[in-house]
């Protein structure tokens, strides 16, 4: 068997006694005119980038993986309780939704309204200590007088 090496600039087999590296069978020196073989049609790089011999080559298929159905727990709910809502039926499903909401719509009503008379006693308490100031006979604030302007 001969021991053949690939031209490093077309990819060529190089058969022992025929020809030199970088040299085409025409002799023509394209390596040391730096041009790049990507370029040129006839070279090794070019015809893979350009997908040329794709069916000369033994192409790979690619497999796509196909997602295998499993089911495992989630966190805050074990597999049982997740198996357990699926089989339930929706109109029990939906029941138990609405009773949620409404449980949760009461909550924030009741936090509501907690908030209206906490507000209302804070502006009844500040009314009293108003009319108290006014009693004493605090002399009313008007607008400042006199200079000081500042810098600008």
């Amino acid at each position: 068997m001969h021991r053949t090496e690939l031209c490093r600039f077309s990819g060529t087999k190089i058969y022992p006694g025929k020809g030199i590296r970088f040299v085409r069978s025409d002799s023509q020196r394209y390596f040391h005119n730096r041009l790049k073989p990507a370029k040129l049609t006839w070279t090794a790089m070019y015809r893979k980038q350009h997908k040329k011999d794709i069916d000369a080559a033994a192409v790979k298929k690619k497999r796509r993986t196909t997602k295998k159905p499993y089911s495992r727990s989630i966190v805050g709910a074990t597999l049982d309780v997740i198996q357990k809502k699926r089989s339930e039926k929706p109109e029990v499903r939906n029941a138990a939704r609405e009773a949620a909401l409404r449980e949760i719509k009461e909550r924030i009503k009741k936090t509501k309204d907690e908030k209206k008379a906490k507000k209302a006693e804070s502006v009844a308490k500040t009314q009293k200590t108003q009319t108290r100031t006014a009693a004493k006979g605090a002399a009313p604030k008007g607008p400042k007088l006199g200079g000081g302007g500042g810098k600008r």
